[in-house]
């Protein structure tokens, strides 16, 4: 059997449907990532007659033995406990795909298209999809906290389509933020749907749309505190932390398109000024050492949401040295030697390029600033290249040892960072 994007498996003795994101993705000729496939009128002994095998634990689901592709008895769910994972699940053939549709987040995510290429849409989702509007199905929306996550990325994922979230829905989403539910979330399950969003071309929208629902203050209080902090007019012409903070993370999305660590370097880059949310009221706009009193901050959200052992490390490298990173043509060889030993250059060279790309969208990330140089870049990749070719090997084949090797080396280093210096003609 062959499925295509148009094609729903003709297997006769099931009545199938291609339901969610892929009717949705296809109505919006955008790419179909998954196709996920509803049986109705079935039941679960049938589907293992027929060759299919059973993974779903909490509801059925079933893997068809050749193509291995994903089949799910239609199903109702009823509120039973607290999170996202308190549902009562019932699957009997009686259920029918309006009521199976009707338990979904969004319109927009519940239609199904049957094997005569007709779409079933009994909650209005084309509608919705053609005035661009992200609304919730039913009240039962309240029901899982989770959806909050959801609607937020999905708002980031179809920003560029022009889509909006309807105001009935956003009150539904303060009201489940204001209820505590967020807190039944797992980490592993918000840091997945913000990792997913750090993924698109507009991860902003997403930490936006938390903020106005009440929820970035549940999940992330730290970031959620830079909105209204005022940074010097002169270097944040945009003023508040929280506005700069957004306008860093687009500048990294532009510059890392292409990066094998993009994600990593977009949280890094919500992470930069974290140290802000510290300054007391009277010291404002000024943030004298907002960069190392970030760094406990940084480790709490990298703990709470168990995020990713290099996105942490980079974050802190980030939140520690961007500072550093602007006033690089101010600093002497020895500073900059120490700051290339922090940042682990001699081991790990290929990180320097994700912890200059951070840097960089942070000072890019200002009113204003959009399209002005960043010479700092290539400069400290020079030094930092020219450092990396002193090789320990010259100072063994030289007789020396230990710790005489070290400083030797140290000394090389930094003639050769002040070359580089001397290069660019810097005092």
């Amino acid at each position: 059997m062959t499925t295509h994007n148009n094609t729903i498996p003709n297997i006769p003795e099931l009545d199938i449907y291609l339901v969610g994101g892929a009717v949705r993705d296809q109505l919006l000729n955008r790419p179909i990532k998954d196709h996920d496939y509803l049986v109705v009128g079935t039941t679960v002994e049938q589907m293992l007659s027929l060759g299919f095998h059973q993974v779903g634990k909490d509801f059925p689901v079933f893997l068809h033995p050749k193509t291995k592709e994903e089949f799910a008895l239609a199903r109702t769910e009823r509120k039973q406990g607290q999170g996202y994972t308190g549902f009562a699940c019932y699957a009997e053939p009686d259920v029918t795909i309006e009521q199976d549709l009707l338990r979904r987040d969004l319109t927009v995510n519940a239609m199904a298209r049957n094997t005569y290429g007709e779409i079933i849409d009994p909650y209005n989702g084309q509608q919705d999809l053609n005035n661009r509007v992200l609304r919730h199905v039913s009240e039962a929306f309240i029901e899982d906290p989770l959806r909050v996550l959801r609607v937020a990325r999905f708002a980031a994922r179809y920003h560029e389509f022009g889509f909006t979230i309807a105001d009935e829905t956003m009150r539904l989403m303060q009201k489940i933020s204001e209820s505590g539910e967020l807190n039944s979330l797992s980490a592993e399950r918000v840091w997945q749907e913000m990792q997913r969003s750090l993924t698109e071309d507009n991860p902003e929208v997403f930490f936006n749309v938390l903020r106005e629902c009440k929820a970035l203050s549940v999940l992330w209080p730290d970031l959620d505190n830079l909105w209204g902090i005022p940074n010097p007019a002169e270097w944040h012409p945009e003023i508040c932390s929280g506005i700069h903070t957004m306008m860093v993370l687009q500048q990294a999305v532009l510059l890392t398109k292409d990066s094998e660590n993009k994600t990593a370097i977009r949280f890094a880059a919500l992470c930069h000024d974290l140290g802000k949310g510290l300054t007391v009221s009277e010291l404002w706009p000024s943030h004298k050492g907002h960069e190392k009193s970030g760094l406990p901050l940084v480790e709490d959200i990298a703990k709470k949401l168990r995020v990713p052992n290099y996105y942490k490390q980079l974050a802190l490298k980030v939140c520690e040295h961007h500072l550093h990173c602007h006033k690089a043509f101010q600093l002497k060889p020895s500073t900059l030697l120490k700051i290339f030993d922090q940042l682990d250059v001699w081991r790990k060279p290929t990180e320097f390029d994700d912890f200059i790309i951070a840097c960089k969208s942070d000072f890019l990330g200002r009113l204003n600033f959009e399209d002005r140089s960043y010479p700092q870049a290539k400069y400290l990749k020079e030094a930092m290249f020219s450092a990396l070719q002193v090789n320990a090997k010259t100072f063994v084949e030289k007789g020396l040892k230990g710790l005489e090797i070290k400083e030797a080396m140290a000394n090389a280093r930094l003639a050769a960072i002040k070359i580089v210096k001397d290069k660019y003609k810097i005092d």
